[in-house]
């Protein structure tokens, strides 16, 4: 039953990220416990449908940054999982903010890591926040229904 709305906490900015996000995607729109249709991906959301990585001018844009911020604030607010797809080697600080924020509201955290990078040492802190980790060949079949907590297999830095 697709009952659970997911915050798609990914970057987009390599060509790693890039094909992590495009299989993470596929995985929960296969995913029959995730409303894909509900759910907060914020590439899908940046203030009047400008995507930052088209027009790197709006780094300089405070309208433009501010409305974003604030949108996907709302996202992690409003959603019922946060899935956080982790490239150890590529640390993203907006992921660690929006992982922050989802802890402090009391979200369920679940990191996902394509499986070539499993193992390899993570963040103290995302370490921290995350309830649950899995490898990205796992999450098309992950029931979001049914959270628990796990500890990562690798080590930390």
């Amino acid at each position: 039953m697709k009952s659970k709305t997911v915050y798609f906490c990914a970057g987009w900015f390599t060509d790693k990220q890039n094909k992590a996000y495009e299989k993470a995607m596929e995985a929960i729109k296969n995913n029959p416990t995730v409303d894909v249709d509900n759910s907060y991906v914020p590439l899908q959301h940046q203030y009047k449908g400008l995507r930052v990585d088209e027009h790197p001018e709006l780094l300089e844009d405070r309208e433009w940054a501010t409305a974003t911020a604030n949108g996907d604030r709302i996202g992690v607010q409003t959603s019922d999982v946060i899935l956080a797809i982790y490239i150890p080697e590529e640390e993203d600080v907006g992921m660690g903010v929006e992982l922050g924020m989802a802890q402090a509201l009391g979200k369920y955290n679940l990191i996902v890591i394509p499986d070539e990078d499993w193992g390899k040492p993570i963040n103290l802190m995302t370490y921290g926040a995350g309830d649950h980790f899995i490898k990205l060949s796992e999450l098309e079949n992950y029931n979001f229904n049914r959270p628990s907590f796990n500890f990562y297999e690798g080590a930390v830095y």
